[in-house]
């Protein structure tokens, strides 16, 4: 978190004045992502935006993330930890990972939910890898989610290994023998929040796939915590 303070504790408070339509204050003044720190810079399908919170103090959450109780099944509350060695993110992580990944780091932040939800708007620096596309059950092939893996998170095939040699190294256990994960993106996952499946799906598959669970990173929160905090957002 100190290179998030570095990088932001240079901006001037004032600068933000009057730059977006989220910096008119209501009463009771500004609204920080912390005490140092106003907004972000990123880059959203190339175009150049921030990260901020909504500054106007009366300020409500949006209608599809008030409501409280989704049928369970299927919306039940995810745990805290998905799994051995994946680390939980808060809010102000996610943000650090996707300064690092906008200053080149091997990060790749990750919004798991299906196009419909990402229309209604995603957190700004995010790529779109909706869960079908890395779930079985969901009509996800081997190939497909070689494909996605090889072309989105920099993972190597070993040898001319394919689709069939694959699905053979995961009944046997041994994934190692047709994957290099050494050059694999650390991945940020999130999706709708803590009662949302969709980016606990792609981590399962990802872990079945023997992707080292040490770069896999959960943003439980997701989309119902940045909202409920504030923060703004950006459509496709």
């Amino acid at each position: 978190m100190k290179k998030i303070t570095k990088i932001m504790s240079s901006m001037s408070v004032g600068l933000l004045l009057g730059s977006s339509s989220l910096c008119v204050f209501a009463a009771g003044g500004p609204v920080g992502i912390t005490a140092n720190m106003m907004s972000i810079d990123v880059t959203h399908n190339g175009q150049p935006m921030q990260i901020m919170r909504n500054q106007d103090n009366n300020n409500m959450v949006i209608d599809a993330f008030a409501k409280t109780s989704r049928p369970c099944p299927v919306f039940c509350i995810q745990p805290m930890k998905f799994a051995p060695g994946i680390e939980t993110l808060g809010e102000l992580e996610i943000i650090d990972h996707i300064v690092r990944m906008q200053n080149g780091e091997n990060i790749l932040v990750v919004d798991s939910r299906t196009p419909d939800w990402v229309k209604r708007g995603t957190i700004p620096g995010a790529v779109n890898v909706p869960f079908t596309k890395l779930t079985p059950s969901k009509g996800a092939t081997t190939e497909i989610i070689m494909q996605v893996m090889m072309d989105q998170f920099g993972v190597k095939l070993v040898g001319d290994a394919d689709e069939f040699t694959v699905d053979e190294a995961i009944v046997a256990g041994n994934v190692n023998e047709v994957f290099d994960y050494a050059d694999a993106k650390t991945l940020a996952l999130f999706c709708n929040g803590m009662w949302c499946g969709q980016s606990p799906a792609s981590m399962a598959t990802l872990l079945k796939f023997g992707y080292p669970a040490e770069k896999i990173k959960w943003f439980r929160g997701g989309m119902q915590t940045w909202e409920v905090l504030g923060f703004n957002t950006v459509k496709p």
